[in-house]
């Protein structure tokens, strides 16, 4: 890799915690005001990193588990990822202070991981 490593961010959100009974709690009222406010600050977010964003990722839906034991749904708290590009794993961490995901939406962290390989050295 060069000067610029590539790196996964996942957002993880545990559904049953305080701060989730507290989004479900809202009016549905409450819960749109919040959404028009959150999406606006993550559209900033996203515009703000533009350059450092490769691949912008989403949101995550139901898992389903494949093991040796067969397939089984299970419940994690993988909630959203988006890959960046940055000059240091620091610095990739640090792209996602204050993100709204969790400073107004009720996602708890961010986890941000190098990527080892990228696909042109696959």
């Amino acid at each position: 890799m060069g000067t610029t490593g590539t790196y996964l961010a996942v957002f993880l959100s545990n559904k049953s915690s305080p701060r989730w009974r507290a989004w479900y709690a809202m009016s549905e009222e409450e819960r749109r005001a919040t959404d028009e406010v959150g999406l606006a600050a993550v559209k900033a977010w996203d515009e703000a990193h533009k350059d450092d964003i490769v691949y912008m990722g989403g949101p995550l839906g139901p898992t389903k588990r494949t093991s040796e034991a067969g397939i089984a749904d299970v419940v994690n708290e993988l909630t959203v990822f988006v890959v960046v590009r940055a000059p240091s794993h620091e610095a990739a961490a640090r792209m996602f202070e204050g993100h709204p995901h969790f400073t107004i939406f009720p996602c708890d962290c961010v986890e941000v991981m190098p990527l080892l390989a990228g696909p042109e050295e696959g």
